[in-house]
C-alpha cells in the first residue's frame, strides 16, 4: 500500500523524497512502513513504471532531520548521490503522471478484500473516490466485519478460562465499536449524497 500512499500525496503536487516520508508520516501515520530505505526504492519502481516522474532544477527544499536508522541513512545517502544534494539543497523532485494518476485510481477502488490498515488508509484518501465508490468501500468494510463478527465463538462457551473469556470479550467489543462508526459513516455519506462527500470530516475513530 505505500504505492497508493506516495500516489496518493503526490496528487497534492511534487515534492523531494525527503519531504515525502514526512508528509506520509504525518498524513497516514503507521498505515504505511515508511522508511527511506522504502521510499527510493518505490519511487524508482513507479517512476519506471511511468507512473511518476523526476523534476530537475526544483526549488531547494529543507531536508528532513536523521532517522536514527543505519539503513535508512545509508539508502539516504545513496539518494543524495544520485541528486547530487549537498547540505540543505536539492534538484530533484518527483511529480505524478497522467499514467500514475490512473494506476492511483485503480489502485484505490481495488475491490479486493481489505485488512483493517488497508481499509484505514483506502478511507484516508476517499476524497479521490466518487460517492459510489466511496459509499461501496464503507459497506463492503461493513460487510467483512460483521461476518468475523458471526464466526466469533459464544460469550457462554463451555470450558474457557477466564483470561482466554476477557480477550474473546474485548476482541467482540472492538469489532462492535467499529461497525457502529461504520454505520455512522454510511448514514452521513447516503444523506449527503456524495454532493459534498469530499469536503466532510469524518469521525478520528478508527477501524
Amino acid at each position: 500500500m505505500l504505492d497508493v500512499a506516495l500516489l496518493g500525496v503526490l496528487e497534492d503536487g511534487p515534492q523531494h523524497g525527503y519531504e515525502l516520508r514526512k508528509l506520509l508520516k504525518s498524513r497516514f501515520g503507521n498505515l504505511t512502513n515508511v522508511s527511506f530505505g522504502s521510499i527510493y526504492p518505490a519511487l524508482s519502481r513507479l517512476e519506471r513504471g511511468g507512473a511518476v516522474e523526476t523534476v530537475e532544477g526544483a526549488a531547494p527544499v529543507a531536508l528532513s532531520p536523521p532517522t536514527g536508522s543505519l539503513t535508512g541513512e545509508r539508502a539516504a545517502m545513496r539518494a543524495r548521490r544520485r541528486t547530487g544534494t549537498r547540505g540543505r539543497r536539492s534538484r530533484k523532485v518527483y511529480r505524478i503522471t497522467p499514467a500514475g494518476r490512473q494506476l492511483f485510481l485503480a489502485m484505490l477502488t481495488d475491490t479486493s478484500p481489505d485488512d483493517a490498515r488497508s481499509f484505514l488508509l483506502r478511507l484516508s484518501l476517499a476524497r479521490y473516490m466518487d460517492p459510489a465508490t466511496r459509499l461501496a468501500l464503507l459497506e463492503r468494510r461493513r460487510g467483512q466485519l460483521a461476518q468475523h463478527r458471526s464466526e466469533l465463538p459464544a460469550d457462554d462457551e463451555p470450558g474457557r478460562d477466564p483470561y482466554a473469556q476477557s480477550v474473546a470479550e474485548h476482541i467482540k467489543d472492538g469489532v462492535d465499536r467499529d461497525i457502529a462508526w461504520l454505520d455512522r459513516l454510511i448514514e452521513a455519506e447516503r444523506s449527503l449524497g456524495g454532493a459534498a462527500g469530499s469536503d466532510r470530516r469524518p469521525s478520528r475513530r478508527s477501524a
